[in-house]
């Protein structure tokens, strides 16, 4: 068991004022593996009197010096790749192959674009041709970053390196369920020798260090990723300062496949939706199939999800781990008895553990057909390893049933006929369409529409988030 419970604050491991044991526990197992503490308002108050005294010097850095710096943090992150794999594999119950992968090449990727970016950034613009009016992009601050736990280290480089990159200092409050990968990100931070107060990390829980980040007069912008219930939470307790709240919250999103999908388009549907056993705030959990292909498609459906294994994460091989929590299985559980209960039909998994697993909170791949969009397991978000299949008419009405929800993050649409593509995309409400199931580019902005946010992370976009904009008049060379 780790004994985690110090935090990282300018520049060192300190002790919290007043500690606050909570136990983290390996999914897989349901054993403590670490035990952190619980960060208090005085902690906080610590963090961002050192990140609003480090912004001073910080902000006047140049870029060649912040990405020098950006990229000794690469080298050092991609010189422990097994240990953040580790990490997130304990603390999230992702098995070791997939998240070395997925989940950890993510961040890799992320701080070596935010790099690319930086190195392309215009801070001082200019303006129209022959204008003496200048444009200057400045950092806005110091950033409260509160990071989710379902893929963690890609939320904290989606959020720390466009912070650092922009010349902000910051406090990470990572998700308290799962710290370690944050933790391990500290150190690399350290070992890339950042000057002290610029990055800053304090564990705790919402209500807590993330409430009083959101609410505090000297944090000046507020970057979240999580629930939609929790992001509302924070734009009210941010009101009152004003400040930049930029948020990545919930989906529910549709997978239309039409009659002229490619052949394994249902398949590949099924394994986007149980990948991460589910908990991606993007997958595309309502599958939309057109009538005339809707047997073959729920027959496929089916095939595909009992051929999905279920193992312990530490255990090598292509297989789905747990979910999360007690908390998260207990909820996945009683909205697949609600589909059941609501009449939909349970062609795969269903509720309880799959055989052999006493322990660890492990779900089976879930699918259920003849869901109407009334449902709750079609209108909530399951964070699971659960799949609703809903039959439409025509073009018309599968826009209808994608665009009816109130979530906006990722839609999906399978259709080989280009045109149609183009033309439905367009007309679907969410921030990102994956099209045959083809991933964006690193770099494109990610978010949502509605109550799946707003704000964009990646790229360039993610920079301009953390930037002030000025005009300044009468600039002459």
């Amino acid at each position: 068991m780790l004994d985690k419970k110090k935090f990282y604050i300018n520049g060192e491991w300190v002790d919290p004022v007043n500690q606050n044991n909570y136990e983290v526990i390996n999914p897989s197992t349901e054993e403590v593996c670490a035990i952190i503490s619980l960060g208090s308002s005085a902690d906080t108050d610590f963090a961002v009197k050192y990140a609003k005294k480090a912004f001073e010097t910080w902000k006047e850095s140049s870029k060649e010096e912040r990405i020098r710096l950006l990229e000794k943090l690469l080298e050092i992150y991609n010189s422990r790749w097994d240990e953040m794999t580790n990490a997130i594999s304990t603390e999230l119950g992702c098995p070791k192959d997939w998240c070395s992968a997925n989940q950890t090449s993510s961040g890799a990727s992320h701080i070596e674009d935010f790099i690319k970016r930086l190195k392309e950034f215009n801070f001082e613009p200019g303006f129209d041709k022959g204008s003496v009016n200048h444009i200057v992009y400045e950092p806005i601050g110091v950033c409260g970053l509160i990071t989710p736990w379902n893929w963690p280290i890609n939320q904290i480089a989606l959020k720390v390196v466009p912070a650092l990159a922009t010349g902000c200092t910051m406090v990470l409050k990572p998700s308290e369920i799962a710290p370690l990968s944050a933790m391990l990100f500290a150190e690399m931070i350290h070992d890339a020798k950042f000057p002290a107060g610029v990055f800053n990390l304090v564990n705790g829980d919402g209500p807590g260090v993330g409430t009083d980040l959101s609410g505090h007069p000297d944090v000046d912008m507020v970057s979240f990723t999580g629930s939609t219930r929790a992001g509302k939470l924070i734009t009210k307790n941010a009101a009152d300062t004003i400040k930049r709240v930029c948020l990545e919250l919930g989906g529910k999103g549709g997978n239309i496949v039409f009659a002229d999908a490619y052949p394994d388009a249902v398949r590949d549907g099924i394994r986007n939706v149980m990948s991460n056993s589910g908990q991606s705030c993007d997958a595309p959990t309502r599958m939309l199939v057109e009538k005339s292909i809707y047997k073959r498609a729920v027959e496929e459906a089916a095939d595909e999800a009992n051929k999905i294994k279920v193992d312990l994460a530490s255990k090598a091989g292509e297989h789905i781990g747990p979910v999360i929590s007690k908390t998260q299985y207990d909820k996945i559980q009683s909205l697949i008895k609600s589909g059941i209960e609501e009449g939909a039909t349970l062609v795969a998994g269903g509720p309880e553990k799959p055989e052999d697993f006493k322990k660890g909170y492990f779900i089976k791949p879930t699918v259920f057909t003849d869901v109407n969009n009334d449902m709750r397991i079609a209108k909530e978000e399951i964070f699971g390893p659960v799949l609703s299949i809903i039959p439409f008419e025509n073009e018309e009405e599968a826009i209808k049933i994608t665009n009816d929800t109130e979530y906006g993050l990722g839609n999906y649409l399978q259709t080989e006929d280009k045109e149609k593509a183009k033309r439905v995309s367009k007309k679907l409400r969410s921030g990102i369409v994956y099209v045959n199931h083809k991933p964006a580019d690193s770099g494109t902005p990610f978010g949502g529409y509605r109550q799946s946010g707003n704000g964009r992370e990646g790229g360039t976009w993610g920079l301009h988030e953390y930037l002030e904009v000025k005009t300044i008049t009468e600039w002459k060379n």
